[in-house]
């Protein structure tokens, strides 16, 4: 029911920033703000998601202001800004949040310090969803009991992009079967299960959907559409 734009809670973020720094998972350098990984990632050095372990990480060494980093491996809470970029007023200069900052400030403000349950693609399990954990724990939060990652869409056997043109549309797909068809077929594999597009695939889910609803149709017009048993 909440559809939450990161520009409006940029107070949030501050004040997530200032309990990070506060509690000494988080430092401000040189106009960027950044979570330090090793202040809050446990002994065994592993993460929760990913079961990657810290030790096997390594920057991609591309990242700008890399030099203002205290460890190749932390990770932007705010970047300073640029010219052409908007940019809002903090304590530690004008800036914009990094990739991951917006999303635990928004979750915290709306579900509380803990929740139930965070969704999204398993192509975010690392980084996004990784340092999301990291910088709300650190800050005391809870933060989300269950994590539900959702399998990748392919189309014909590629991955779906707006580069190789093979985006599938939900007007285009509406165009094709009926809304209660397209879920029948979406919800056909396990939610972690990688599902492929195409036309036949999704011509033989329209076809199972109207033999099932043919047969519940049938099964009503003997038992009588109005009685108990119909029901």
């Amino acid at each position: 029911t909440i559809e939450p734009r990161a520009t409006g809670h940029v107070p949030e973020m501050i004040t997530l920033m200032r309990r990070l720094i506060e509690r000494g998972h988080a430092y401000a350098s040189g106009g960027d703000v950044y979570f330090d990984v090793r202040s809050w990632v446990g002994e065994d050095g592993m993460l929760p998601l990913s079961q990657q372990k810290l030790e096997n990480m390594r920057s991609a060494g591309d990242t700008p202001n890399e030099d203002l980093k205290r460890d190749p491996i932390d990770f932007a809470l705010w970047k300073g800004a640029k010219p052409g970029e908007p940019a809002w007023e903090t304590p530690w200069g004008e800036g914009r949040p990094g990739w991951h900052l917006e999303c635990s400030a928004m979750a915290t403000k709306y579900l509380g310090p803990t929740f139930d349950i965070h969704g999204g693609g398993v192509d975010l399990i690392f980084p996004h969803h990784e340092n999301e954990i990291a910088q709300s724990n650190a800050a005391g939060d809870g933060f989300a009991r269950y994590w539900m990652h959702n399998g990748l869409l392919t189309v014909d056997g590629e991955k779906m992009s707006k580069s190789v043109g093979n985006v599938v549309l939900l007007p285009d797909l509406l165009g094709k079967a009926r809304p209660a068809e397209v879920r029948y077929y979406l919800t056909s594999a396990h939610y972690r299960s990688l599902m492929d597009y195409s036309d036949a695939a999704l011509g033989e889910a329209v076809s199972a959907y109207q033999r099932i609803e043919g047969f519940v149709t049938r099964a009503a017009e003997l038992v009588g559409a109005g009685s108990e048993a119909a029901e």
